[in-house]
């Protein structure tokens, strides 16, 4: 695997961009999490009889797993037309006002029948400007849901007549009862562009995911493709997975994509994506994921005094290549924009990882970093040739997501040609493959001892016969010199710890890998890190 050099340089122009997009994507978050508290319900507090809100004179019309795909097709033949909007007195709303509007509980569609699904909608309004499109299917037959004066609760009666007037929706949510039998809790939400979010059990809401990336981190700034419709099926009462289509547009491409979910612990999400390109297209992200890393304690500390030993909802970017090489690249919260990629072809999997569980390891009491999910990506059909790139953008506050990882195809997206993406994300602890196999658990950096050069400290641990003198440290830097490698056992994670020491010779930034190694076989994932001066 071929480690590309930083294209902060490059880029830096759209930097501005990249950090509004994403303070988005965390509101997002926050709005969806604060909703999701006040709406968890005792499922046998629901009468049993029906009472989704379908049009009324509506017979529905007929769907399959083809429909969407025609549709999405037939789309990309004729330029973008903009998303409908919500009027400007629903968008002129404040956050506080935004948050007083809440979907009532006992309009959920599906909420009082057996499934153990139910649907609750969000409201347009506040940042949550483009109006979305929302059916059910049943039966292989589809129905536009109806917004009514009594949807949702709000602050007063001229916002929820507004509503009522759009008629259209600001995203949905999906209810199960995921940690207790007799509790719906909210486990996934899609709302605003083509982001969506979701949660195994025990889990709170961390980082993100999008239906596509377009044009990150481009000095020309990047596109938002949006799910401008969704199509949730009906689960049967025996059912514990659900469906949902949606319908991707953008100034460029066209999307159509099926996601079948499976709640649980972990979650999993089985997603196909089919893309028509309107234009030739160079920079696309496949499977992208969002996510936020401040600082941690061992290799990008905190610039100011805090009481919290750390503050990301991930800590590092895991793959598993082509070749069956396992990858592990710590995040960092740059001084500059920084680009990463990561070069391979059929990737058997990547994801931004959590990978410190405990709560002494953040000392967190209201963020619960602890318990937020890690996302996994693992490619279901052959993605060919390309690379995952690594976007890292500085940051200063915990409440703007600064970190983006995707899939980009060698040769990019050409027009009139269609791209089909099959893969499986799984919302676990930790990254779902390998369980039994060494892993990275710690990296640290300092000075070495009595010198002034710099040295890193590597963590493996599930090594617990390992013959240290059988091991051979494969160790280089893009710029500068190794100077020192040294491996020792660590009897307190039955693992190995290895120091490598380097002297970077005046450059301002340097690749770093590190490899354990049997002969000429890898016994442990390969580290990677961008080192930067200080």
């Amino acid at each position: 695997m071929k480690l590309f050099t930083s294209l902060s340089n490059m880029r830096a122009n759209s930097f501005w961009l990249i950090k509004h997009s994403l303070i988005t994507s965390l509101l997002i978050n926050l709005v969806g999490h604060v909703q999701a508290e006040e709406s968890d319900v005792k499922v046998d507090s629901v009468p049993v009889t029906e009472n989704v809100q379908l049009e009324q004179e509506s017979k529905g019309y007929a769907f399959s797993n083809q429909t969407v795909i025609e549709m999405a097709k037939e789309l990309a033949k004729s330029p973008m037309k903009p998303a409908e909007k919500a009027p400007q007195a629903l968008t002129d709303m404040d956050y506080p006002t935004y948050r007083q509007i809440n979907f009532q509980q006992n309009q959920a569609v599906w909420g009082k029948s057996l499934t153990k699904f139910s649907v609750q909608l969000f409201a347009p309004g506040f940042i949550f400007k483009d109006l979305v499109s929302i059916d059910v299917v049943e039966n292989g037959r589809a129905f536009p849901l109806n917004v009514s004066s009594d949807s949702f609760s709000t602050p007063n009666p001229e916002i929820s007549k507004l509503i009522s007037q759009v008629g259209k929706y600001a995203g949905l949510r999906l209810h199960y009862p995921l940690n207790k039998a007799d509790m719906n809790d909210e486990f996934a939400v899609f709302q605003g562009a083509s982001y969506f979010r979701a949660i195994s059990k025990g889990q709170s809401y961390g980082l993100s995911a999008r239906g596509l990336a377009v044009d990150v981190a481009q000095p020309k700034g990047e596109e938002f493709p949006m799910f401008k419709q969704f199509w949730i099926e009906r689960p049967s009462s025996s059912q514990d997975a659900i469906v949902v289509h949606a319908l991707l547009d953008s100034k460029s491409v066209t999307g159509a994509y099926r996601f079948g979910i499976y709640p649980g612990k972990p979650t999993r999400i089985d997603v196909k994506a089919t893309l028509f390109p309107r234009v030739d297209l160079k920079n696309v992200g496949i499977a992208p994921l969002t996510s936020m890393f401040m600082y941690d304690d061992m290799l990008d500390v905190s610039d100011v005094p805090d009481y919290r030993t750390a503050v990301h909802d991930s800590d590092g970017l895991q793959i598993l290549t082509g070749k069956d090489e396992m990858i592990w690249r710590p995040l960092n919260n740059p001084k500059s924009l920084q680009v990463s990629a990561f070069s391979d072809a059929s990737p058997k999997g990547f994801g931004l990882i959590q990978r410190h569980r405990n709560f002494e390891d953040y000392q967190d009491l209201e963020a619960s970093y602890h318990t937020r999910p890690s996302a996994w990506i693992k490619p279901m059909n052959d993605w060919g040739a390309g690379h995952i790139e690594l976007v890292e953008i500085p940051s200063n506050s915990e409440t703007n997501d600064n970190i983006v990882a995707y899939w980009q195809p060698k040769e990019g997206f050409k027009k009139g040609e269609s791209y089909t993406y099959q893969y499986l994300m799984t919302w676990s602890n930790d990254t779902p493959v390998s369980l039994d196999l060494p892993r990275v658990v710690r990296s640290a950096k300092g000075v070495k001892l009595f010198k002034t050069n710099p040295e890193v400290v590597i963590d493996f641990n599930k090594m617990p016969d390992v013959n240290i003198d059988d091991l051979t440290i494969d160790a280089s830097i893009s710029r500068g010199k190794i100077l020192e490698k040294i491996a020792v056992k660590n009897p307190h994670n039955n693992g190995v710890r290895v120091y490598v020491s380097f002297d970077p010779q005046d450059v301002d930034l340097a690749e770093l890998r590190v490899q354990l190694k049997q002969g000429e076989t890898a016994v442990a994932p390969t580290w990677l890190y961008r080192w930067t001066k200080e």
